[in-house]
């Protein structure tokens, strides 16, 4: 971050507090703005009595006994309940809806017990703070007092060294994944309906560039404008996995897709290798027991770990193949997905620049539906500052979705109602 803009950006949080807190607004503050305007902060279309708490810092010192203190400040009250999980290691604080804004850098360094940390929505109504421990430690006090200089509330979480028998004694098993709700009925519609899926979200942030944005923002940002295009055309029925900021667990993902007997799933993701910034370029992944590669495996099994970063339960998708005829399905289902694929592939070609092998097959938890063909678009690398420029770009971005667009609506040419035909 430049540092001129540092103090311009602490005044704007100051002026969120005071108006969070009804104070005056220091003089100079410059008015609030959302701090990462891809995704659309859930929460801010509220009553003001409904409006979710705002948490505008956040620190780590040290605790008594040798421990770790991590303070969150807040414009009011709220109820936290800490617990803590092995495999990883890590302490998991569940509060109500918290609108974070705290800087990019936050949580990104170590201190203490504390290796990270990270936020965000886990659940509508439900925000999640997730702290990686540097080793065994027990959550020995959560707490929240009232700042006396400008009446802001201070969450503090003490952790405490631990040994690894107590830690075990203390962890708590995984919360189990949210069944999806039964699909909503409406009228028949003979259009084709496509899944589109945001990677990570809420508590998950993806990976995080060297300027502080977060892969789910900028693939949520291209999500939509996908949506929008597809519904624009009126060709083509689409729904999203996440229509805001909040995690879904893996699992979920594919669920939505089946129960809504989708006809194709495009879930939509951005890379990231820092130790080779040189590495550019887009890639289509179709799902596969083996990887294509060593590149590829690497990636599915980290884009896997959502669920268990996020301190949820890593539920399986459909069970293993048990018989010739859904071996068979899940067989036909595979080729729809890469000739999908390979279509996308062609029209993606045009604008945008694509990876030294640009289909790639790997073991992708949400790619595993049996019945509805699906691929993940790695938009491209986070860790390279000409994919990031790119990425960034309304012009760039306008250019891949129409073609994501096209290629969709091409998939389904052949089977699209007449009179959907007609209007097209």
């Amino acid at each position: 971050m430049p540092t001129r803009a540092r103090p311009i950006r602490l005044l704007a949080r100051a002026a969120i507090l005071a108006a969070a807190l009804g104070l005056p607004a220091a003089a100079g503050a410059a008015p609030p703005a959302p701090e990462r305007p891809v995704a659309e902060r859930p929460g801010s279309e509220r009553p003001g009595s409904e409006r979710p708490a705002v948490a505008i810092a956040a620190e780590t010192g040290a605790a008594p006994e040798g421990g770790t203190r991590l303070t969150v400040v807040l414009s009011r009250p709220v109820e936290a309940r800490a617990f803590v999980m092995e495999r990883p290691d890590r302490a998991i604080v569940d509060l109500p809806e918290v609108n974070f804004q705290l800087p990019p850098e936050a949580g990104r360094k170590r201190d203490g017990l504390v290796a990270s940390y990270r936020y965000g929505l886990f659940a509508p109504g439900r925000s999640r703070i997730v702290i990686d421990l540097a080793q065994a430690a027990t959550v020995a006090r959560v707490a929240t007092s009232t700042r006396p200089r400008d009446g802001a509330t201070l969450l503090t979480i003490d952790l405490a060294r631990s040994d690894r028998e107590a830690f075990r004694r203390a962890s708590q098993p995984p919360e189990p994944a949210r069944p999806a709700g039964p699909p909503a009925r409406e009228a028949v519609d003979a259009r084709p309906l496509v899944i589109i899926d945001a990677g990570h979200g809420g508590i998950d942030p993806g990976a995080i560039a060297g300027n502080g944005v977060y892969e789910k923002d900028i693939v949520f940002g291209v999500a939509q404008g996908l949506v929008k295009r597809l519904e624009a055309a009126g060709k083509i029925r689409v729904q999203m996995t996440r229509d805001r900021d909040v995690f879904v667990p893996l699992a979920d993902r594919v669920r939505i897709a089946r129960d809504a007997k989708a006809d194709l799933f495009v879930s939509i993701h951005a890379d990231s290798i820092s130790a080779a910034p040189q590495v550019r370029g887009a890639t289509i992944y179709t799902g596969s027991e083996r990887a294509t590669d060593a590149e590829s495996a690497r990636l599915a099994d980290r884009e896997n770990k959502a669920d268990a970063a996020a301190g949820a339960d890593q539920g399986e998708g459909p069970g293993d193949v048990a018989d010739i005829l859904q071996e068979l399905t899940l067989r036909e289902t595979r080729g729809f997905s890469a000739r999908f694929a390979q279509g996308l592939l062609g029209r993606l070609s045009g604008v945008m620049e694509m990876s030294v092998k640009p289909h790639r097959e790997a073991g992708f938890r949400v790619l595993r539906s049996p019945d509805v063909p699906s691929v993940l678009v790695e938009l491209g690398y986070l860790s390279s500052k000409r994919d990031l420029d790119l990425l960034l770009s309304d012009e760039w971005r306008g250019n891949v979705t129409a073609q994501m667009a096209g290629a969709i609506e091409a998939f389904f040419a052949a089977r699209l109602p007449p009179a959907v035909t007609a209007r097209g």
